[in-house]
């Protein structure tokens, strides 16, 4: 959905130095948001929400690498992507 140099990019990271770990963040970001939307991947997903969604959780991992508060980045992308999940019961 979104490559590593669009990640470093919005992230404004100029070296390689951390390309290992934003490629990590970057699918644990696109991960969240695919579990949060309730499918299997993003592969079909091309919504502006959905692109800000990952790029959001993106800089909120890169940020907050030490204590990251994953219940809470989970509430705000829930609140995010409302109108996006998949109605699952």
């Amino acid at each position: 959905m979104i490559t590593l140099e669009e990640a470093k990019k919005y992230l404004r990271v100029d070296s390689g130095d951390e390309d290992d770990i934003i490629q990590q963040e970057l699918d644990a970001a696109e991960n969240l948001v695919a579990a949060v939307l309730r499918k299997d991947s993003l592969d079909d997903e091309s919504s502006p929400i959905t692109v800000v969604a990952v790029l959001y959780a993106l800089a909120y991992l890169n940020e907050h690498r030490e204590e990251a508060d994953h219940h809470a980045l989970t509430i705000t992308l829930r609140n995010l992507l409302f109108g996006e999940r998949d109605a699952r019961f």
